[in-house]
């Protein structure tokens, strides 16, 4: 007679991933000097991806690269959604200043989520991935994720981050509240 193996109890993280909502609320940012919404590959691969994942679009905007339009689009989507993706602007050019604002609007800085970035990118892009300054946090209820502009890197993050974390990530910052946050949940 063998011992049946005990029963399977879901680990604390398993139990969070199952408890995460299927439908989280995003709002997509580009930041580009040169940048339409026909032109704008990066953009709409995450808007074509986030709704094929049964995400809540609530907001789609181009801004240029300018510190003023960055801090107000990201303020004015804080508001509605639970998630904030931007892409463009993270590079070291005079040019490139979201970063900058991004941070200074970041309660909760979530520093692996750049180095993770950067590591999927080394694998592609090899010593060029050290240009990116990508970042993520949590901004009062809301995390903001900045990511550079073009589309292999947006895809390198989506695929490789964002895509099978997203609802864990809402659950998680609603868990046990925020200061600042709206309630919102997904």
């Amino acid at each position: 007679m063998t011992d049946a193996p005990p029963p399977q109890t879901a680990s604390p993280a398993t139990a969070h991933h199952a408890a995460a909502p299927r439908s989280v609320r995003v709002a997509v940012l580009t930041v580009s000097d040169t940048r339409t919404e026909e032109t704008d590959t990066s953009g709409g691969y995450l808007l074509a991806e986030l709704r094929a994942g049964g995400h809540e679009v609530v907001g789609y905007r181009i801004v240029r690269d300018e510190a003023p339009e960055i801090r107000a689009a990201l303020e004015d989507f804080m508001r509605e959604a639970t998630v904030v993706l931007s892409s463009g602007g993270t590079g070291i050019t005079g040019r490139d200043v979201t970063i900058p604002v991004v941070e200074s609007l970041l309660t909760k800085p979530m520093p692996g989520f750049g180095e993770l970035f950067r590591m999927l990118s080394y694998r592609e892009v090899g010593g060029a991935a050290m240009l990116s300054r990508a970042v993520g946090g949590l901004a009062g209820g809301t995390l903001l994720f900045a990511l550079p502009g073009s589309l292999n890197a947006v895809r390198t993050a989506w695929e490789g981050l964002l895509r099978d974390e997203l609802g864990h990530l809402a659950f998680e910052v609603a868990r046990h509240g925020q200061p600042g946050a709206t309630g919102r949940v997904g």
